[in-house]
């Protein structure tokens, strides 16, 4: 008999003989906690009020970290190790001889990381306008993120990260790019792989990631009923968009009222989830497509220049940061994302991919007394402040992180734990068989116990993600997400 159990990550399929995990790709929150209206920090709006259906209003996996003391960080959500400590900006090609050659804790499977896999380790939490008042986006207590060096004519934001992924298409005037997420400022651009001027190596930071190497890897099944699964992540998408753009409050209605495949429990996805979607090998200039896998569909639009585009989407992120605290959010491109410029050789202001589709960008929530498509900073970036929304629901949306399971009724505890934990259970059994899995569904561990309904275990694995998994002889059971220390 095959036993189905949803819980908190995804979904595990057990049966005699075999055990399957088919959530590859958890996705980190953001760390925002803070309910924001378009200016300002507020109290938390309630069911129906506006600005209801924030990122603070849901509580996805949180962030956790291990320092292994070796120099490396574990992500407890995804199972990637990371570097703690990047040093010095070095070359693309100088990374990966780095990651070929690093032994680092140990270990001998470095990487260059993904823009996917890079992009988890973002906080949106972080603020680098003002004078001094860089607060990075990232966990500092266990990540070493340096500043832009002002000593030698740098800004403190030239600190971008860059990943191993590059954009398949050129930007600003015909320049390869790579894609990268700074830490510094928040956003997530393709930058030029050569200095424009001299055709030189660009150098940045780059931090190695070893582990999950399935992370970032999408499994859309087609529900045929207007919706998109994610089985990677555990979402579900709103298959195509309504066609029309919104600014953020009215986005965050849109996705709270909406009612689609007879459910009505849809939301603006974080930034972290909406980017989870996102297709690095597709743009509109290769492969005349939005950033996106072609089982979805998105909304296209001509340009200020009067050339077509594909649109950009809202998440439910605020900032605290912006040139005006507390004003912005964050969307992502899945057309070009676009800028204007004066470049050699016209040296004419004109529309160019600046920063290539997949990137995220901010902006303000609403047009007020602006006018806008308008254009802002060095790349003379596109606002248009109203954009497109794709809605997303959790695909079981009973999914609780409470303690509490709501099958065989279980408490476990200390979680997360150092390795020592106590299973009690609301009754006594004859008999209760226990499995420990890791986010693969490789049983690590086993128990078996006679009449008792508190079981005390110690779980021996390494830090990281596991599922306890217990049934009794007469078929009751449930599944259980740990965090181990």
């Amino acid at each position: 008999m095959n036993f189905k159990f949803l819980v908190t990550l995804g979904c595990i399929i057990i049966t005699s003989s075999t055990i399957s995990y088919s959530q590859n790709y958890p996705i980190v929150d953001t760390d925002v906690s803070d309910f924001y209206d378009n200016n300002s920090i507020i109290t938390t709006p309630t069911i129906g009020q506006s600005f209801y259906g924030q990122d603070a209003h849901y509580n996805g996996n949180q962030p956790s970290y291990t320092n292994n003391g070796d120099g490396t960080i574990t992500d407890n959500v995804t199972g990637l190790m990371w570097e703690q400590d990047m040093g010095v900006k070095i070359t693309y090609d100088a990374a990966f001889i780095k990651a070929a050659n690093s032994t680092l804790g140990g270990y001998t499977d470095w990487r260059v990381p993904t823009i996917k896999e890079l992009y988890s380790l973002a906080n949106f939490t972080g603020r680098c306008f003002g004078s001094n008042a860089v607060i990075k986006f990232i966990d500092t207590n266990y990540f070493n993120q340096p500043i832009g060096d002002v000593s030698i004519g740098e800004r403190e934001i030239d600190a971008q990260t860059w990943s191993s992924t590059q954009y398949t298409s050129l930007i600003m005037a015909g320049n390869e790019a790579v894609f990268g997420y700074n830490f510094v400022d928040g956003r997530l651009k393709g930058y030029p792989k050569y200095k424009p001027a001299t055709g030189d190596a660009n150098t940045m930071y780059f931090r190695l990631v070893r582990g999950n190497t399935s992370y970032g890897i999408n499994n859309f099944v087609d529900n045929e009923d207007g919706t998109i699964t994610d089985n990677a992540t555990g979402l579900m998408w709103q298959q195509t968009d309504d066609g029309n753009t919104r600014d953020w409050e009215n986005s965050l209605s849109y996705c709270e009222n909406l009612t689609l495949a007879g459910h009505n429990d849809w939301r603006l996805p974080n930034a972290k989830e909406l980017h989870s979607i996102l297709d690095y090998t597709r743009c509109p200039d290769i492969t005349n497509s939005p950033a996106i896998n072609p089982l979805f569909s998105c909304t296209s639009f001509n340009n200020p220049d009067g050339n077509p585009n594909y649109g950009y989407y809202w998440t439910s992120s605020p900032l605290m940061d912006g040139p005006t605290p507390y004003t912005d959010a964050v969307y992502l491109c899945f057309g070009e994302a676009q800028g204007q410029m004066s470049l050699p050789p016209t040296n004419i202001q004109t529309i160019y991919d600046t920063h290539g589709a997949g990137a995220q960008r901010n902006d303000p929530k609403e047009i007020g007394t602006g006018t806008y498509p308008t254009y802002f900073g060095p790349q003379g970036d596109i606002l248009y402040v109203n954009n497109f929304v794709r809605a997303v629901r959790n695909v079981d949306s009973s999914l609780s992180t409470q303690e509490e399971s709501e099958q065989l009724k279980l408490k476990v505890h200390p979680n997360p734990t150092e390795g020592l934990l106590t299973l009690q259970t609301e009754k006594m059994y004859d008999q209760l068989e226990v499995k420990i899995m890791n986010v693969l569904g490789v049983v690590v561990a086993k128990y078996s116990f006679e009449n008792k309904n508190q079981l005390n275990i110690e779980h021996k694995g390494t830090s990281g993600i596991y599922f306890i998994h217990v049934q009794s002889a007469s078929g009751e059971s449930t599944t259980f997400k740990i965090i181990k220390k």
